[in-house]
């Protein structure tokens, strides 16, 4: 049995958002195939994701320095406990499912301030000799991604940050096997949405099928 985090980060409901339909479609298709494995949906939308402020840096800081857990002040305590409840969490799954919009050339603020909860050094990576080493190996990840234009192809694909940041993100974290599912070019003939967000489902049906 395998415990699979479904992450979503869209404001939209289901039926407004072209990556969130496609992603409803993808895990469903999972949970048929998988009905066995625990699946947990994280809706960053309705969680309070902790920003590395200036609380954060001052507890890392002080915790270095040899002082306890304890001896923080309440705030840092706090955001610190929320902080990395976060990562363990992440820690525990052996399957990712990111669903966002692209915005502007990259992905929704929330995401990026998620992503920091999870890539802490020691516990997802590690600094080695021979430099940073992943330590979530043997772990899958597919990111499903609705974009309005096209960056997928030269000339756009060079300034793309959404999902080739997901993949990097997470091959750095050592999770190597990834796949990206994208609705792109929405906006370019609105008249080919429906169309365009069909052949992304049945991508998705398929990718779940194998996940």
């Amino acid at each position: 049995m395998s415990k699979v985090l479904y992450i979503t980060c869209n404001p939209k409901k289901v039926e407004q958002s072209f990556s969130l339909e496609v992603g409803k479609n993808f895990i469903d298709e999972y949970k048929k195939v998988n009905p066995n494995d625990e699946v947990f949906h994280l809706d960053l939308f309705k969680e309070d994701i902790p920003f590395v402020d200036h609380d954060i840096l001052s507890s890392w800081d002080k915790l270095r320095a040899g002082i306890s857990f304890e001896e923080l002040s309440s705030d840092e305590k706090s955001k610190l406990t929320k902080f990395n409840s976060y990562t363990d969490q992440f820690v525990e799954f052996d399957k990712y499912i990111f669903v966002s919009p692209f915005w502007n050339l990259g992905v929704p603020p929330l995401l990026k301030a998620y992503v920091d909860t999870v890539m802490v050094a020691g516990k997802t990576f590690a600094y080695t000799a021979e430099g940073p080493k992943g330590l979530l190996n043997n772990k899958k990840a597919v990111h499903i991604e609705a974009r309005g234009g096209m960056y997928s192809t030269p000339p756009m694909d060079s300034i793309e940050m959404g999902s080739s940041y997901i993949k990097n993100i997470l091959g750095f974290m050592g999770v190597s096997s990834f796949e990206s599912i994208i609705v792109e070019g929405l906006s370019i003939d609105p008249t080919k949405a429906e169309e365009i967000k069909s052949e992304a489902i049945k991508k998705a049906l398929a990718v779940a099928k194998n996940f």
